[in-house]
């Protein structure tokens, strides 16, 4: 199945896929899903697309309403086909694109206040456990409390968490896509307190 754009301005747009093996593109099915679950919150908000291989999320974002998007990537191949990607959704006005290792990018304070960061890195290297093990002993990118993090890792890659400033605030598996979505403890604490009152 081609990859495109599910929803939005740039709906039904084809996007390209990086040269060789070394991205692996999310669903269809997972990206409906994931931002059905983020919901309203995508409007105008500033989104980072780490590890962002074709684009497709951070080029979804914009589509759905984003107000930016910055994508993060080491390889040459995956720049270009993000450049490439967002010319067809024509969509380079709100984008940002970089050549950068994410390791060291989220070790440094954030350019910008970020409502979203999507963390999917190459497989099985324990790549998106690094990613948030610095985000969560950066203090700079722990000040802005209502800023979502959300994985996408392989099901077999999960392993049990603790940080100290990050809490695990849902969790959703489709196929051999596992998202995990993270929160600052006193926002996550905050979201358990209005669940709670919306069941009373």
């Amino acid at each position: 199945m081609p990859l495109r754009v599910i929803a939005g301005s740039a709906k039904g747009r084809k996007l390209k896929l990086v040269p060789g093996d070394s991205t692996r593109p999310i669903m269809d099915r997972v990206k409906e899903a994931l931002f059905n679950i983020i919901g309203r919150d995508i409007y105008d908000a500033v989104f980072l697309d780490l590890f962002a291989g074709t684009g497709s999320v951070g080029i979804e974002a914009l589509s759905r309403g984003a107000g930016k998007a910055v994508f993060l990537d080491l390889e040459p191949k995956a720049i270009k086909t993000i450049q490439d990607n967002l010319a067809t959704a024509k969509l380079t006005g709100n984008a940002v694109v970089k050549r950068a290792d994410a390791l060291k990018v989220v070790a440094q304070a954030p350019t910008e206040d970020f409502d979203i960061v999507y963390i999917a890195p190459p497989q099985y290297k324990k790549l998106w456990l690094d990613v948030l093990k610095i985000l969560d002993a950066n203090e700079a990118w722990m000040k802005d409390t209502e800023t979502q993090f959300i994985v996408q890792i392989d099901p077999t890659e999960e392993v049990p968490v603790e940080f100290k400033h990050l809490q695990a605030t849902d969790q959703r598996k489709y196929g051999n896509t596992l998202l995990w979505f993270f929160a600052s403890k006193g926002v996550a604490d905050d979201k358990t307190v209005e669940e709670s009152q919306k069941d009373d």
